[in-house]
């Protein structure tokens, strides 16, 4: 993109900001300009990437990918009030994101509405989640009747709105955060549901080095403010960790002790995000020693999703 094109979109965006304060204000729905919704370089500017807006449908190629999935030892409570620190909040946005996808995927109808209702209360102090709200109540109708292919969709049509409130709120430092939290929660499902029981298929689509290395980068890019956060300096440490852990020779996939170990890590940062803890504790071993040799098979390929994502280049 041109520097005059660039400097025109961002002047577009700035002039679209005031009417869309003037039009909330009159209590009319702010239209983004296609436009500029279309232009890729503005979109990854404002931290709209396959990352901070990951597609829906990959979401669930993952998820099917992982089944049977062990939703009720991995459900966690929803929080009661969102938080005042929009840290936090951006990433249990992230969190309740990650956890709609994995009440659709395992078919649980009755925790959609309450997660939906608390991604929005969450949405609405950050500044975003308005434009996704219309699409809530045609999700639970099909969702009541077992709809899920149609439901599915639905979701799907809900992507492009999702992204236009990144562009709308241009908070690069939110999306990020947002995109982190859902990736940890979809993680730690992609964990539990590998060693349930241990199948090395499934533990070859749970992460790579440089989708890490990916999240790091981004932490360290933030703002100064937020990089003295110690909740983000914690998370940073983990990941840190967690990239050396995942850091095999090509063809080679985590053995069950290191899927296990990974999950563990996972769980301790998700648990420091939300606040509260699954509601069933798993029996296994999360803490044995490291193994020496992990288990060797030939990795599926990426399907492009939240777990098993492919980093932007």
């Amino acid at each position: 993109m041109s520097l005059p094109c660039r400097l025109l979109c961002l002047i577009w965006l700035s002039s679209f900001a005031v009417l869309s304060i003037r039009a909330q204000a009159l209590g009319e729905s702010p239209q983004i300009p296609e436009e500029l919704l279309a232009d890729d370089h503005l979109r990854e500017e404002m931290g709209v990437n396959g990352f901070t807006a990951p597609s829906i449908r990959k979401i669930f190629d993952d998820l099917k990918r992982l089944r049977p999935l062990p939703y009720d030892e991995l459900k966690r409570p929803l929080p009661e009030q969102p938080p005042q620190d929009r840290t936090k909040l951006s990433l249990i946005m992230g969190l309740l994101l990650a956890d709609g996808f994995f009440a659709v995927e395992a078919e649980q109808f009755f925790d959609l509405e309450p997660i939906g209702r608390s991604l929005l209360n969450h949405g609405k102090i950050l500044g975003s989640g308005t434009r996704v709200s219309s699409h809530m109540k045609s999700m639970l109708e099909k969702g009541a009747v077992g709809q899920w292919d149609a439901l599915k969709e639905e979701l799907f049509q809900t992507q492009k709105d999702v992204e236009n409130e990144m562009v709308l709120i241009r908070d690069v430092d939110a999306a990020n955060l947002i995109s982190l939290g859902g990736w940890l929660r979809a993680l730690e499902i992609g964990c539990a549901a590998s060693l349930n029981p241990y199948d090395p298929a499934k533990a070859a689509l749970l992460t790579k080095p440089e989708i890490i290395e990916y999240f790091v980068l981004n932490l360290e890019t933030l703002e100064p403010r937020l990089q003295k956060n110690q909740l983000l300096g914690r998370i940073r440490t983990r990941l840190l960790e967690m990239q050396k852990a995942v850091d095999l020779p090509e063809g080679q996939v985590l053995s069950e002790q290191e899927v296990t170990q990974l999950g563990s890590m996972v769980e301790e940062l998700v648990d420091q995000i939300g606040g509260n803890g699954r509601l069933l504790k798993t029996t296994q071993d999360i803490r044995g020693p490291k193994p020496t040799k992990p288990a060797t098979v030939t990795a599926p390929a990426a399907t492009g999703g939240v777990i098993s994502g492919e980093v932007p280049q």
